[in-house]
């Protein structure tokens, strides 16, 4: 069978993530809710910003923003999250960079599954954020066995998806009617379940010893928890969602408003209170659980490890200052004065080798070869003989990540782990090993100044 039948990873990819939003919108409204409110706010930035607006479509960013989704998944097993690797493989997603969340009292660890090329990032940018729970991080021995035994016992993939994903890969490649196929059986392993595996005192008990765990080993599957569309002003958002009613967050996530956006910022509702049928003697309990949310993200500047590293040390920096931790009283003013030590313009971004950029010719540059070959980036940036655009984040930040989750699991804040980052197990579970993120941006960089001087 020749490559050309096969159905491209990059549009397998496209069709899982519309077919994706598509359930999430039926199983949560709110989430089209968030989806329009997004739109609506995109479409007035683009028009008052002009030079965004152009940075975005020379660098293919505009075709892709209306469709850029990312998705949350926890799973319980290393069998799982392995199956889960070949499974997004199949759609041209593969494992990039390591996350401890224990670090923050969220007892898992994760990865993302995304595109790692340009072409295909523009293409599609679809991401799943994906964890896997860590039970040697539950204390009582008895839990832990028994969580483990609830887990062992269940399959949350259907045998067709597992057909498909074998088939895929002995023959290198899906044909158009098994690709359709492959999307609607891949869909259902994220599907909600308003029936629980576990009796409703079982329930409590995971709950206890922390609500994630009973997200994760109560139901027949992972089911998705949150799907995120980009948003180009978050703070913008996060005003409509509170005028709109929504439960907004309190804090957006991540680094502060800035002239140059970095990293991630993100936001969300909070989750959605659903009805739960739990077993019990043949009949049967009625619960709830809180799990499911909407959450919206900003996008910036890739850091290079210098940059991050200043990150987190101004990040850090603001949670601690006079004790008061965490986000809480004058988050945000403490946020803003702590990045002040942060550059905020292009230029010095770049001089001072903080992010990642793509670089390219303008019209002038390329009427001017073979002189531009002669001249350093800067001098051509100057001359406007080039554009160094940043290239977007596409990963995640850890902090973040449990600031959201520990927001909607439907109470308080949970109990505190030590950091117990633990890569070369969570490799082993995973089947492979992560993406180096920061050389994948390296890449993208050094791929676009090739293309200056070629």
């Amino acid at each position: 069978m020749s490559a050309a039948e096969f159905v491209s990873p990059d549009a397998i990819r496209r069709l899982f993530a519309q077919a994706m939003s598509r359930m999430y919108r039926s199983e949560v409204p709110l989430y089209g809710d968030l989806v329009d409110l997004v739109a609506q706010i995109n479409a007035q930035v683009l028009a008052e910003d002009t030079a965004l607006a152009e940075q975005l479509q020379r660098n293919d960013g505009r075709g892709r923003l209306d469709e850029e989704r990312h998705g949350a998944i926890r799973v319980g097993t290393a069998e799982e999250l392995s199956t889960l690797r070949r499974l997004f493989a199949v759609m041209g997603m593969y494992p990039v960079a390591y996350y401890d969340l224990s670090v923050a009292g969220v007892p898992v660890h994760s990865t993302a599954f995304r595109p790692i090329d340009a072409a295909a990032l523009a293409a599609n940018p679809f991401r799943v954020f994906t964890s896997l729970l860590r039970l040697e991080l539950i204390e009582d021995e008895a839990l832990r066995a028994q969580a483990a035994d609830i887990l062992s016992k269940r399959r949350i993939f259907t045998d067709d998806a597992l057909a498909l994903i074998d088939q895929a890969e002995r023959e290198g490649g899906l044909q158009a009617t098994a690709a359709e196929h492959f999307v609607a059986q891949a869909l259902e392993t994220f599907r909600w379940h308003s029936d629980a595996t576990v009796a409703l005192d079982t329930y409590h008990a995971l709950g206890n010893a922390h609500r994630l765990i009973a997200d994760v080993v109560s139901f027949r599957g992972p089911h998705i928890n949150h799907l995120t569309p980009r948003t180009l002003d978050i703070d913008a958002a996060q005003a409509a969602m509170i005028e709109r009613g929504m439960a907004a967050k309190a804090v957006i996530e991540g680094p502060p408003r800035r002239a140059c956006p970095i990293l991630l910022r993100q936001t969300s509702f909070k989750a959605l209170e659903e009805a739960v049928h739990f077993p019990k003697d043949g009949g049967g309990d009625t619960g709830t659980h809180t799990a499911r949310f909407g959450e919206i993200e900003q996008r910036g500047l890739a850091l290079t490890p210098k940059g991050r590293a200043l990150y987190d040390q101004l990040l850090a920096q603001a949670r601690e200052t006079e004790g008061a931790g965490s986000t809480g009283g004058d988050y945000g003013q403490r946020l803003q004065a702590a990045f002040a030590g942060f550059p905020d313009d292009d230029a010095t971004l770049r001089s001072e080798g903080l992010g990642y950029y793509r670089y390219q010719l303008t019209d002038a540059g390329r009427a001017a070869q073979p002189r531009v070959a002669e001249l350093p980036a800067e001098v051509l940036i100057a001359e406007g003989l080039a554009t160094a655009d940043p290239i977007i984040y596409e990963d995640f930040l850890p902090v973040s990540a449990a600031g959201i989750f520990q927001s909607n699991l439907g109470g308080g804040e949970q109990r505190a782990y030590a950091a117990h980052a633990n890569r070369e197990a969570f490799e082993a579970a995973l089947g492979a090993r992560v993406h180096d993120e920061f050389a994948l941006y390296e890449q993208l960089q050094q791929d676009s100044l090739v293309a200056l001087r070629s």
